[in-house]
């Protein structure tokens, strides 16, 4: 399983879209990547050299960023790029608590025997030892599987095209106290063999109660973050 499948190529849509998109997408990911760091204060001007844009153009892309709440605007400080808070952390993963446990849900009722197989064995290859860390990467690629399989497109569009880009905001965050791969693991094995089963309800549990686990260990690092 990868995520390919699963997310928008910024590069293709910029290669067919308008100088407005194309304008999107690259500070879209600048944004999710930290080159435009959180709190930054936007420059309309600054911007439109560093894009080699006019200003038209720049404010749309802008109104879509700030939609997708990468961007917020205040009488007193203007546009700046958006700082990850608590409260913003809380509700995003409230939101993702919700689909994501409806994602298993469906998932359990929906997918093939053949991708619930796949889901064993990537939870199988990924289980490691007790001494490892979680692997940040096998983690992603089994929400992104589960979204896939639910077949609910809307439901995954919400999840791979808009939620799932916001997370990468508090990933780069260190974790206190730093997860062991076995708790994430157990956790993922308990997801699937309620999928196995067939048993909707127990899935939506098991994912909704790992993704509040995962919220609480985010916002213990973003306090930690702020308080230094």
């Amino acid at each position: 399983m990868n995520d390919q499948e699963c997310q928008h190529n910024p590069e293709v849509e910029e290669a067919s879209g308008t100088l407005a998109e194309q304008v999107y997408h690259r500070l879209s990911e600048a944004i999710l990547s930290g080159e435009l760091p959180p709190g930054m204060k936007i420059s309309e001007p600054a911007l439109a050299r560093q894009y080699g844009i006019s200003r038209g153009p720049l404010r749309e892309a802008l109104h879509r960023l700030q939609e997708r709440k990468l961007i917020t605007r205040s009488a007193n400080q203007g546009a700046r790029i958006v700082k990850p808070s608590p409260e913003a952390l809380a509700e995003l993963f409230l939101v993702r608590e919700a689909l994501e446990g409806m994602a298993a849900r469906l998932c359990a009722l929906q997918a093939s025997n053949a991708e619930i197989t796949r889901l064993r064995a990537a939870v199988t290859r990924a289980s490691p030892g007790q001494d490892r860390d979680l692997n940040e990467r096998d983690d992603q690629d089994f929400h992104f599987a589960i979204a896939q399989y639910s077949r609910n497109p809307m439901l995954t569009d919400l999840l791979c095209l808009e939620l799932y880009p916001l997370l990468r905001l508090y990933r780069g965050l260190p974790t206190f106290p730093r997860p062991r791969t076995t708790r994430a693991a157990l956790e993922h094995e308990r997801i699937v063999a309620a999928i196995e089963d067939r048993d909707a309800d127990l899935a939506e549990m098991m994912m909704r109660r790992h993704i509040a686990a995962a919220r609480l260990r985010r916002e213990a690092a973003l306090i930690q973050t702020e308080t230094g």
